[in-house]
């Protein structure tokens, strides 16, 4: 019996080193049936072969652009019926965020030996709900599915780091404290250089029943993950899971001072802060004139006439790894 599916993209950046491990603890493993794909486009067609086989867990192997397709075609192509197996995803990715809140973290190949440990047995109390953001910008594509979103000047950190540090070569946290010594520079210090992130486009967003904040923001945040950056949890604890979470931080000085103390204390969200604005909402409206947000590794803009909707998904599945 095939008790674990195991959807690899060879074209991840992560993928490059570790995709000959993978392929040869799968050799040894006659219960995984590892399907590998050369493009997202193919994710498709991948499920639809999976489906055939009734895994007990579905794991994806990937960089972030490859778990927010596989996401999207898991929801909307409807492959399992209603009953879709948890998913699992493999700590593959730069930032990896989606894995680490699930408890992967580490080895990718010991966080897959969890979970064939965990598929022999009863999966139930390891199975967590989690909603996706579905994303829609006014055009006729369908709406695009993740778990994690940045915008206003987190968008733009992203995207420096992305193209200006990565490209270097280095390790990922050396990476990621290059670019906060560059957001401090930029943001805190106030300094204008061409190596360094760029000025926030002024944004407006609004969640239903909550109202409209407007100005040039810090961080924008929208979540459906229980863990946020910086080692803080989700917001409002005892609310109803899987509503979108928001978090702006504004471009002050004492805003973001407030923020980051928070966050490291794991005291965000718990109580009110000035110019730090902790929301949840059913639908969030992204306004601005060419202002970039980035879901789950995937940049979209929203621009004059065409805001960006966040509305959150029904529940899907997934695969804790932590004990």
């Amino acid at each position: 019996m095939t008790r674990v599916a195991l959807l690899s993209n060879p074209r991840s950046t992560g993928n490059r080193a570790l995709l000959p491990r993978v392929r040869s603890f799968c050799a040894r493993h006659k219960d995984i049936f590892h399907y590998e794909v050369e493009h997202v486009d193919q994710i498709g067609a991948a499920l639809r072969t999976i489906a055939r086989i009734n895994p007990k867990v579905l794991v994806i192997n990937g960089g972030d652009g490859t778990v927010q397709a596989a996401l999207t075609e898991l929801h909307q192509g409807a492959y399992f019926g209603d009953n879709p197996p948890p998913v699992a995803v493999l700590p593959n990715g730069k930032t990896n965020l989606i894995a680490l809140d699930l408890g992967a973290d580490g080895d990718p190949i010991a966080a897959l030996e969890r979970v064939l440990e965990l598929a022999a047995s009863d999966l139930a109390p390891h199975v967590v709900s989690r909603e996706l953001i579905s994303l829609s910008n006014g055009t006729a594509k369908p709406p695009v599915l993740g778990m994690f979103l940045g915008g206003a000047g987190l968008a733009d950190t992203i995207l420096f780091c992305r193209h200006k540090i990565y490209p270097l070569g280095l390790p990922n946290s050396f990476s990621h404290v290059l670019t906060a010594i560059a957001l401090f520079l930029s943001m805190i210090l106030g300094l204008r250089l061409a190596f360094l992130p760029p000025r926030p486009q002024p944004v407006t967003v609004s969640v239903r029943r909550h109202g409209q904040l407007q100005g040039r923001f810090a961080f924008l945040m929208v979540t459906t993950l229980e863990r946020l950056l910086l080692g803080g949890h989700s917001p409002t604890p005892g609310a109803r899971k899987g509503a979108l979470q928001l978090l702006i931080v504004e471009r002050r000085l004492a805003s973001m001072a407030r923020a980051f103390i928070a966050a490291i204390m794991g005291k965000l969200g718990r109580r009110e802060l000035t110019g730090v604005h902790v929301e949840r909402g059913d639908e969030i409206l992204i306004e601005g004139d060419h202002s970039s947000v980035i879901l789950d590794g995937e940049l979209f803009e929203a621009c004059s006439g065409h805001p960006i909707l966040l509305k959150p998904t029904r529940p899907v599945p997934f695969l804790r790894l932590a004990a």
